[in-house]
């Protein structure tokens, strides 16, 4: 195993998409190839041309994918939290990375050497073909949540957003989220503009969502998951009309 992986990091590794399709003990031969690092808001860990030298899975923290567009503005691609993983496409290929990454928070990563897994592949090619397999359907995944936002009003993608941040999937009542990066990432996260998010968490008013500097004051967390639903059904109900 990985030298600092704890038994927590073990459990949420293991259920990336990434590696859900392969044996325990390929799982923990790749692990075992793994190193853990700690990373600081702001660090770069790659920038798009780099070779593709690994792929990664965000243990603690945020992680921001981007691409500068050839007027020198940041295109926010994707971010990514605990137990997701990312750059796998890349380094499958042997390429060079489409995007940059960079550290949204403090946090912790495993970084997996694309020599090794290659090296692992060669020896044992049904550990590719899985591979292989995991990768397409966290593709397919995030092609469905790309294709979700598109159908999402602002405020359902806020009120999604800030349901997602809650970590206690039955927590009910009042709570307090802290936004773990700063309003313009959040747009960018959300496929909006600062001025439409702006408008989102004004209409978020309504159902006692209170922000203040990085914190989400929410009156009853389970009012934004109605908010959610009752939305996605109306969206769903303009489609069919």
């Amino acid at each position: 195993m990985a030298r600092g992986i704890s038994e927590a990091d073990y459990a949420l590794i293991r259920k990336t998409p990434l590696f859900s399709g392969i044996s325990k003990a390929q799982f923990e031969a790749i692990l075992s190839d793994g190193v853990t690092k700690t990373i600081s808001r702001g660090e770069t860990l790659f920038l798009q041309g780099d070779p593709a030298e690994a792929l990664f899975v965000v243990l603690e923290g945020w992680v921001k994918l981007y691409r500068m567009t050839p007027a020198g503005d940041e295109a926010v691609v994707h971010v990514f939290t605990d137990g997701q993983s990312f750059a796998e496409a890349a380094a499958f290929t042997g390429g060079v990375y489409p995007v940059s990454a960079e550290a949204v928070t403090d946090g912790r990563l495993l970084y997996i050497p694309v020599a090794r897994l290659f090296d692992r592949v060669r020896a044992e090619p049904e550990i590719g073909f899985a591979l292989l397999a995991s990768t397409s359907l966290h593709l397919h995944t995030l092609v469905q949540q790309i294709e979700a936002l598109k159908a999402q009003t602002g405020a359902q993608r806020v009120a999604e957003f800030l349901v997602g941040l809650c970590k206690d999937r039955d927590a009910a009542g009042r709570r307090t989220i802290v936004l773990p990066y700063d309003k313009a990432l959040i747009a960018g996260r959300l496929g909006m503009k600062p001025e439409s998010l702006s408008r989102a968490f004004q209409r978020l008013r309504d159902y006692g969502v209170r922000i203040a500097s990085n914190k989400a004051e929410i009156a009853d967390i389970d009012t934004l998951r109605r908010l959610v639903d009752e939305e996605r059904a109306t969206v769903r109900q303009r489609h069919h009309s």
